[in-house]
C-alpha cells in the first residue's frame, strides 16, 4: 500500500472513532441511557463491564498465595462471618438474600458457583478490596486477615453444602457469635495510603470533598477537607494534632457535643491511618 492508501485508511479510522465517540457523548449527555436500577444494562455495556471485572481481578490477585487447606475451626469461623456479612446480599443454599439485595443492579447473586469462576486468591482479593459499581464493599477495614481467608474458605465450600447443612452452619451466629474485627495489638504509625482507603471504607466522601483527590458527586453536608494540614483547629474546638484528630474521628460527640458528625465505629488503627492521610492534605 502506498502512502496515499495509508493516509486514507488512517483518516477513515479517525473518522469512525470520532463518530463513535460523538454518538456515545450524545447518548450520555442527552440522558438517553437509562440508569434506573429496575432495568438491566444493555448487553454490550454489561459484557464490557464483566470482561473488565474478570481481567482486573485476575491481574491484581495473581501473586496472592492462598494458605493451606483450612481446618474445621476455620470453616466454622467462615460460616459465622458469612452469616454476619455476606448472607444479606448473596443468600445461600435454600436461603434467599434480603429484599433490598434482590433488586440491586447488578445483582449480587448467589455464590454457590463462585469456585467455578474464581480461584481462592481471587475470591480473597474481591472480599478484601470490593468491586466498583457493583455494591460489593471492601472488607479490608472490617475483617481481619484470618477472617478474610475464613470467608474465602467457606465460599469455596458452598457448592457442597445442602440446604440443611447450610442452615446448621448459619445457626452459630444466630446463637450470638459475631464476626467483628478486634484490635491487632499495638497501633502502628499512620499509613497515608491505607488512610485514603479508610476514607472510602467509612463513607467519608458521602459528606466531604477533597478537590483533585476524592472524586464523588459534590455533597452539601460537611465542609471540604482540602488543606487540612494547614488548619489550626478541628471542628473549631481543639488544636489540629494527630491525637485530637484520632479522637475526633472515633468519637466526634465527645469532642464537640451535639455535632452532626457521626461516629462510624472506626478502629484505633484506622483512625490513625485516616489522620495521617488528612494531615497530608496541603
Amino acid at each position: 500500500m502506498d502512502k496515499r492508501g495509508v493516509k486514507i485508511v488512517a483518516l477513515t479510522l479517525v473518522a469512525i472513532s470520532t463518530s463513535c465517540i460523538a454518538v456515545v457523548w450524545i447518548v450520555l449527555s442527552g440522558g438517553f441511557y437509562n440508569v434506573a436500577g429496575n432495568v438491566q444494562h444493555l448487553p454490550p455495556v454489561h459484557s464490557l463491564f464483566e470482561y473488565a471485572l474478570q481481567e482486573s481481578v485476575r491481574y491484581h490477585a495473581k501473586d496472592i498465595v492462598a494458605p493451606a487447606t483450612p481446618e474445621a475451626s476455620v470453616m466454622e469461623r467462615g460460616a459465622i462471618c458469612y452469616q454476619n456479612k455476606c448472607l444479606q446480599c448473596h443468600g445461600g443454599p435454600g436461603v434467599a438474600p434480603n429484599d433490598f439485595a434482590q433488586s440491586m443492579q447488578p445483582l449480587p447473586g448467589p455464590l454457590m458457583d463462585a469456585p467455578q469462576r474464581w480461584h481462592a486468591r481471587e475470591i480473597y482479593w474481591i472480599t478484601l478490596n470490593g468491586l466498583k459499581m457493583t455494591g460489593m464493599p471492601a472488607w479490608e477495614h472490617r475483617l481481619s486477615e484470618e477472617d478474610l481467608w475464613a470467608v474465602t474458605a467457606f465460599v469455596q465450600k458452598l457448592p457442597s453444602l445442602t440446604p440443611v447443612k447450610f442452615a446448621q452452619l448459619m445457626s452459630h451466629s444466630q446463637a450470638g457469635q459475631r464476626c467483628e474485627r478486634t484490635p491487632d495489638g499495638a497501633t502502628r504509625a499512620g499509613d497515608i495510603e491505607r488512610g485514603k482507603r479508610a476514607f472510602y471504607a467509612y463513607a467519608c466522601m458521602g459528606c466531604h470533598t477533597i478537590p483533585g483527590i476524592i472524586f464523588f458527586p459534590d455533597p452539601q453536608v460537611g465542609p471540604p477537607l482540602s488543606g487540612m494540614a494547614s488548619r489550626t483547629r478541628i471542628a473549631g474546638v481543639v488544636d489540629n494534632t494527630e491525637a485530637h484528630m484520632v479522637r475526633w474521628l472515633r468519637d466526634p460527640n465527645a469532642v464537640k457535643p451535639g455535632t452532626a458528625m457521626p461516629a462510624m465505629g472506626m478502629t484505633e488503627q484506622d483512625a490513625v491511618d485516616l489522620a495521617a492521610f488528612l494531615a497530608s492534605l496541603r
